[in-house]
């Protein structure tokens, strides 16, 4: 993505708007399931949520095209903190990174909406334990990722303050890291204020964005993780992931592909999962196709995602369907090499969380597509 003219001419130097949000949010705890129903049972779920936000607008954009494709994000960071007024569930509290996308905005009006995806790790939990704590079904570590997604709409009170009001969807999970993970679900409804130090009224004007010559590009990955077999085994098996995909750009926002993933799971090595298969190149690994897209946030930030099918595949490795997803966030750290985060996954239930890094190779340049796309 760096080859393509990432810049409008003639901007002024960069400069950020900085916005502070508190938020509050109660209520929405999702029972899917019996262990979920018995784990939640005369619990209340309420949060806090603290952001500190970075803006561009027109006048003092960081020269990205990106910056008017999406109405000038907010990128920040937030922390969290919650209770369920149960002690066998901890009060948890997350750091994260967010981006929050602004929604048709109009220059004059006091009325602004947004959604927001964020990402980040969260502690505090007190996890499952035989003896300690039986009663958390749901979730066996202290430590687990936190996904958020969140619509909200906001009313200005002026210059510097706005009130706003939404909903959100919150997902705590180790990624079968530890067992038990049926994870947490909530579904929250949220009130805000937040406060801009400046008065400078925003400015969302646009200049004419440039079509975009798409690029195929050839990418390799490798990811690691570890997860948990199953309740009836304590130890943590080591598994990874080497992929190839090929894909293009259709206009800024969006690229598709197609590629391969291979499977590495050391629980193949033990007779206990693998029974006589134990040690066998069959038992160790496991691959498969898989349809490929990218979510461009900017020049080097997207979220990833797949769809595979197993050509080859061990239930007792924990590949429990012959389809597996994967959704992630990725960020090029130099040129083309690129390191993330992603939970591969069999339906909703987690196979493991990828940390992964890799290269992307630039095959060729296509016909121009708007800018729109």
């Amino acid at each position: 993505m760096e080859n393509q003219k990432d810049t409008l001419n003639n901007r002024p130097p960069a400069k950020t708007r900085l916005i502070f949000q508190l938020e509050h949010e109660s209520g929405g705890e999702l029972k899917f399931n019996d262990r979920t129903k018995q784990t939640l049972e005369d619990s209340y779920y309420s949060g806090l949520n603290f952001r500190v936000g970075f803006q561009t607008q027109f006048q003092d954009s960081l020269k990205s095209i990106y910056n008017e494709l999406y109405n000038y994000p907010i990128y920040g960071v937030g922390i969290y903190s919650s209770t369920f007024g149960q002690e066998h569930l901890g009060q948890p509290f997350a750091l994260y990174g967010f981006v929050a996308i602004p929604i048709k905005p109009k220059v004059n009006s006091k009325w602004n909406f947004n959604y927001r995806i964020a990402l980040g790790l969260s502690g505090r939990f007190n996890p499952y334990n035989e003896e300690d704590n039986p009663l958390n079904l749901i979730i066996g570590s202290k430590n687990n990722v936190f996904i958020d997604f969140g619509l909200q709409a906001n009313y200005r009170l002026s210059r510097k303050f706005q009130v706003g009001a939404g909903i959100a969807f919150h997902h705590f999970s180790n990624g079968a890291l530890a067992l038990p993970n049926t994870g947490i679900n909530l579904l929250p409804l949220s009130l805000s204020v937040s406060y801009t130090p400046t008065s400078k009224p925003f400015d969302y004007r646009k200049r004419a964005v440039p079509a975009m010559e798409e690029t195929e590009e050839l990418h390799f990955n490798y990811a690691f993780g570890f997860k948990q077999i199953d309740r009836d085994h304590d130890g943590q098996y080591f598994k990874s992931t080497l992929g190839a995909y090929y894909s293009k750009h259709f206009g800024y926002k969006w690229r598709l592909g197609a590629g391969m993933d291979a499977f590495y799971s050391a629980s193949g090595n033990d007779e206990k999962i693998a029974g006589n298969k134990a040690g066998s190149f069959g038992a160790l690994f496991s691959y498969g196709p898989a349809f490929y897209i990218d979510h461009v946030l900017n020049s080097r930030l997207y979220i990833n995602g797949n769809v595979g099918v197993y050509l080859h595949r061990n239930k007792f490795n924990g590949e429990s369907t012959p389809v597996y997803l994967r959704a992630g966030v990725r960020y090029k750290v130099y040129k083309d090499f690129f390191a993330g985060v992603s939970i591969k996954a069999h339906g909703g239930k987690a196979d493991f969380i990828e940390w992964t890094t890799g290269y992307g190779f630039k095959l060729g340049k296509k016909r121009a597509n708007p800018a729109g796309n």
